[in-house]
């Protein structure tokens, strides 16, 4: 995916002079071709991540285009307050890329996870959020990021993602996407994680079980009309996001849910607990281990469905 997303920024950049590269010391291999190809707009800042935000904006605020890149939460979380006071507060066009979000650099524990950064981002005004489930999602969101001149965090996977979406292009990732409609239950994914919610709803749908499933790719500003639609149509929502259940997807989709009149979805969710999660391991790991994967959507499901049948 982040290969997919640098690929699509060099392409851009050949037409658009403005932008730059940011990056603390890392994404060698990923930002190699642009490095090589524009050398006066790439910036490797070092292990200095809040010094590369601060650069970030001044650069921006002389009418380019800048985007920082690090790992984890280091280009988000660390650097906070130069991303509040430096680019929010300015509206500078400054589009944070953050790679390996959730759980990616699981075996590197819990400083390196990025679970409390999207509750974090969508709280500061004017902030842009946006999560892409596979490549053909990075690159349609490298484009609408770029067009828009202001703010924007961006959660990348690491790479190696699965292709989601095979034959489907994608032209436009403002609205929540319906991937299969079903009955009683909505699942709405933000993520790479969509990839558990569609392998958990081959599995229902084996044993006679259709869900509706359905993709965010940008958390802010939510589509907030679909939303509604889904929870006058669903009995319950269900979303899952790799991120506290605090702040994130969960949280927007029930606030909007809340102020719905008349019938309408109870909103559950599928995240972590409220809690910093304190072993290591694989991605795969850690999302079964804190109950994200398909087999844990697949027995909430089957739970939602036994208490929808006994009221």
């Amino acid at each position: 995916m982040r290969n997919h997303f640098a690929a699509e920024l060099l392409r851009m950049a050949q037409e658009d002079p403005s932008i730059y590269v940011m990056t603390g010391d890392l994404g060698y291999g990923v930002w190699d071709k642009f490095a090589e190809t524009y050398p006066d707009r790439f910036i490797n800042a070092g292990i200095s991540e809040e010094h590369m935000t601060a650069a970030a904006a001044g650069l921006a605020l002389e009418g380019n285009t800048v985007y920082t890149y690090s790992i984890g939460n280091f280009p988000g979380m660390r650097c906070l307050e130069w991303i509040r006071n430096d680019i929010c507060y300015h509206h500078a066009n400054v589009k944070i890329l953050a790679v390996g979000g959730g759980f990616a650099y699981g075996q590197l524990g819990m400083s390196h996870h990025a679970t409390e950064d999207i509750a974090i981002m969508r709280a500061l005004p004017g902030m842009r959020v946006y999560a892409p489930a596979d490549a053909k999602d990075a690159v349609a969101t490298a484009r609408q990021v770029n067009a828009w001149k202001g703010p924007c965090y961006i959660r990348l996977g690491k790479g190696k993602e699965p292709d989601l979406s095979p034959g489907r292009v994608r032209r436009g990732i403002e609205k929540i996407i319906e991937l299969e409609k079903g009955e009683d239950i909505a699942v709405v994914s933000f993520g790479p994680i969509l990839a558990e919610a569609i392998k958990a709803a081959s599995i229902l749908k084996e044993s006679g079980i259709k869900i509706g499933l359905y993709q965010a790719i940008t958390m802010k500003p939510l589509d907030e009309r679909t939303i509604l639609a889904i929870a006058q149509a669903y009995k319950r929502i269900l979303v899952l996001e790799e991120h506290n259940r605090i702040g994130g997807l969960g949280s927007a989709v029930a606030e909007q849910v809340a102020g719905l009149q008349g019938a309408k979805a109870v909103v559950e969710y599928m995240g972590l607990r409220d809690v910093y999660p304190s072993i290591v391991g694989s991605q795969e790991y850690l999302r079964d281990f804190y109950g994200l994967s398909a087999r844990h959507i697949v027995e909430k499901v089957e739970k939602l469905r036994k208490e929808e049948f006994k009221r």
